[in-house]
């Protein structure tokens, strides 16, 4: 066997392991080119791309890797190798910055999309007005109607329009691509005594209906810990509860207690594994 081979296999195997140790968990090709390459953590829904990572191997091996979902960043080295660190940090800082600035490009020109398509879409008042709400059993709290699809409006913690979700009347849902989401949410009702946060547009929408309370809508798991922290941050005086999902991953729960816990919250988490508020609310079925 080829001994160069034999020591990058090595290497990589030893960069997954540090990977899973932090929470990172990807089963995939691990590129040693010294750029950054964008994945998708095993637990997180297809085509979502939010953890990335840099690795080389040659001289002394060093990477780095993150979780943007989480907020885990990490960087890694080889400890049996000696060679300089601080040309390879710089490379990972030089890609983030270069990321980042791409990230930004990326959001604005979603937003000016996100406006003009909201500007253009139908507003709706009924229930039977889309199908994807008669399934749900839900009404429309500010949806809108654009080429047959649902439309959701998602702000940010400035109240800017910056992504719509897309909701097809078979339930598929889908953003704008290069819209930003991370912290930012739909709101449905007025100021009230208390807030809940939860997943997705239904949950929302049943949980409003259900208790008249000012429901903001995260759009998944992953964005229920930022979200909350914003919305702490607007209104730091108000009781706030996470209402999560009973993944039967154990996902949505992990993650309402995260963002409970982050922001001196309450939870609630339906009773019986595999079910949402949704589900809970109208007696339905997640694969309704």
């Amino acid at each position: 066997m080829n001994s160069n081979y034999s020591t990058e296999s090595q290497v990589t195997e030893q960069f997954r392991q540090a990977m899973q140790a932090a929470g990172i968990y990807y089963s995939g090709e691990i590129i040693a080119d010294g750029q950054l390459h964008r994945i998708r953590h095993e637990d997180h829904k297809n085509g979502t791309l939010n953890c990335a990572y840099v690795l080389h191997v040659d001289g002394k091996p060093a990477g780095y890797f993150e979780n943007w979902s989480t907020g885990t960043k990490q960087t890694w080295t080889n400890r049996k190798t000696v060679r300089s660190y601080h040309a390879f940090s710089k490379q990972i800082t030089d890609a983030k910055i270069l990321r980042q600035k791409e990230q930004v490009r990326k959001h604005a020109a979603a937003a000016i999309k996100a406006v003009n398509i909201w500007s253009r879409s139908k507003p709706i008042t009924a229930q039977k007005e889309h199908a994807y709400l008669v399934n749900k059993r839900i009404q429309p709290h500010g949806a809108r109607i654009y080429k047959g699809a649902l439309v959701i409006p998602i702000y940010n913690e400035s109240d800017e329009l910056v992504n719509l979700q897309f909701i097809n009347s078979q339930g598929d849902k889908r953003f704008l691509s290069g819209g930003r989401k991370r912290g930012c949410f739909h709101v449905i009702g007025d100021l009230s005594q208390r807030i809940l946060i939860c997943e997705g547009f239904a949950d929302g929408a049943s949980l409003f209906e259900e208790s008249g309370q000012r429901t903001v809508i995260a759009f998944d798991a992953g964005n229920l810990l930022p979200v909350a922290k914003n919305i702490r941050e607007l209104a730091p005086d108000t009781e706030v509860i996470i209402c999560g999902d009973n993944d039967l991953s154990g996902t949505g729960q992990t993650a309402a207690r995260q963002a409970a816990l982050a922001i001196a919250g309450k939870i609630l988490i339906p009773q019986e594994p595999g079910m949402d508020w949704n589900d809970v609310l109208t007696g339905g079925s997640r694969n309704a």
